[in-house]
């Protein structure tokens, strides 16, 4: 007689491949949070089986259609974890503190959503592994978007700079342990400055082997001037495109309009059709404003429609610039039907998903706990087109020195830069379930508006409201692609079954 597989603890969470593929694709404007291990997996570790084990006071639960739960320990290793009927029903038993006296409960463990009832439940924190190095080619731009902050005029980082800034940042790599570094081509537009681009690439390639670093490089363009030869250099040099693209046509004409007065639209979608024609696949960061937050469904099912990965970043509002930031609630109502777009593609068994759920919203990740909102500070370099040092590219009238310091990060982390608190000295966020996921959201958005960067997002209404929506989308993620035998391959890593042996088949 067949026995039902569901009559068996299950448990669905993202391999430490997919996860470890997480980072690059998230490519927005600010230097992302302080990244964990490079191989996410080495966060996992069996725990003893000795003592008592208990829920994690920080434990969110949320079913799941057909029995299914989602769990999620925003201070676990884990991220986002989904349970079949049994395995939820056995995680519900320790409502009682007991022994870990099976495999399912030792996996449950190890995956963060027990913890001992003789220890204190804390985040990790991971050293982080990626230096990111911001250089500004050019304040040179053929768009005047509204929300901009970048300085303008007609600087030029010249090519020597441009490689001093790369020998200062492997320096400082060395200097404080980190594997990898990250550059960031910036502006202005970045791209009309291409002799310094090109012959930075070439430098870091060559300097970052020499160091033993691994090498990262993006370019953040407005799209509007990528040709064909272009496209393919990048797309042969592994360099990454990200492009800016806030809506469809008027949705982004309205804040993203050309120096001549032109709509810029047309020119944006043009480069992104020829990107996906020569094999690229371009990140979309989309800034959410009051001008486009009516329409942010219509950019998401562009994107999804072209399988293109993409972040909703919030604006920062700037001294001196007029205030775009939507209300609160018309906030969450535009990423509510943004959210709904991706739940209908969620519910087609043929549809993909290529945006990183997990890592969708501005400033935030569901992979693992992070103290810091962003890098600045901790590992992240900005670098203007004369080799001046600001300790924010929102900052960069701000300088802390120059790249050729001996260490370029230590200066910017001296006195005069800019603070970047952890979440745990945010007092209004030490309660927060979220607090581990939006890290308190834009230290210098929290500067601006309440004085300190230790104060909480404005935006934190936002985050309060739509994290749980998140969630849920992510564990309906994990639920469509879990393991469907006989299927060879599955996504997810984890299904136990109690007659294999009494070990969990790790895909």
């Amino acid at each position: 007689m067949a026995t039902n597989k569901m009559d068996f603890p299950q448990i669905f969470w993202d391999s430490s491949r997919e996860r470890a593929e997480l980072e690059p694709v998230t490519e927005t404007d600010c230097a992302c949070a302080p990244a964990g291990p490079s191989d996410p997996q080495s966060a996992i570790s069996h725990p003893p089986s000795a003592g008592l084990w208990g829920l994690p006071p920080s434990l969110y639960r949320a079913p799941l259609p057909n029995g299914h739960q989602l769990a999620f320990n925003p201070v676990g290793p884990a991220g986002v974890v989904v349970l079949n009927g049994p395995a939820a029903h056995l995680l519900a038993s320790f409502a009682t503190p007991a022994p870990l006296a099976d495999h399912t409960a030792r996996q449950l463990a190890a995956l963060g959503l027990l913890t001992p009832t003789h220890a204190m439940e804390y985040a990790k924190r991971y050293t982080p592994h990626v230096l990111t190095l911001w250089l500004h080619l050019t304040t040179r731009c053929n768009l005047r978007c509204a929300y901009c902050y970048a300085p303008r005029g007609d600087a030029d980082m010249p090519p020597e700079i441009g490689r001093a800034a790369v020998d200062g940042a492997i320096r400082s790599a060395q200097a404080h342990g980190f594997q990898a570094l990250k550059l960031k081509y910036a502006g202005g537009e970045p791209l009309f400055n291409l002799p310094t681009l090109r012959a930075v690439h070439e430098w870091a390639r060559a300097r970052a082997a020499q160091a033993g670093l691994e090498l990262r490089e993006v370019i953040l363009t407005n799209g509007t001037t990528l040709t064909l030869a272009l496209l393919a250099w990048l797309r042969d040099e592994g360099v990454r495109l990200s492009v800016s693209l806030d809506g469809l046509g008027p949705a982004h004409d309205g804040q993203r309009v050309a120096a001549s007065g032109d709509d810029s639209f047309a020119a944006t979608a043009r480069g992104l059709e020829r990107a996906l024609a020569l094999g690229l696949t371009p990140h979309l960061s989309i800034t959410v404003t009051a001008h486009n937050v009516d329409r942010l469904a219509e950019v998401v099912t562009f994107a999804l429609d072209r399988n293109l990965p993409f972040n909703l970043n919030f604006v920062r509002p700037t001294p001196g610039h007029l205030n775009l930031a939507p209300a609160p609630e018309r906030l969450i109502a535009g990423l509510q039907a943004a959210l709904s777009e991706i739940e209908r593609r969620l519910q087609s068994a043929t549809s993909t998903l290529p945006s990183a759920i997990c890592h969708l919203l501005d400033r935030c990740d569901f992979s693992l706990p992070h103290h810091y909102p962003c890098g600045a500070g901790h590992a992240y370099i900005v670098v203007g087109p004369q080799g001046e040092l600001a300790p924010c590219h929102m900052k960069m009238e701000r300088t802390v020195g120059t790249i050729w310091e001996e260490d370029p990060l230590a200066a910017v982390q001296g006195e005069d830069g800019f603070h970047n608190p952890p979440v745990e000295e945010k007092e209004d966020c030490r309660e927060c379930l979220w607090r581990y996921v939006c890290a308190g959201g834009c230290p210098l958005m929290a500067q601006r508006h309440r004085g300190t960067p230790a104060a909480p997002s404005p935006y934190c209404a936002v985050y309060q409201a739509i994290l749980p929506e998140l969630l849920r989308l992510e564990g309906l993620r994990l639920l469509r692609d879990r393991p469907q035998a006989p299927a060879p391959e599955p996504r997810s890593v984890i299904s136990e079954d109690p007659r294999s042996s009494g070990r969990p088949a790790a895909q």
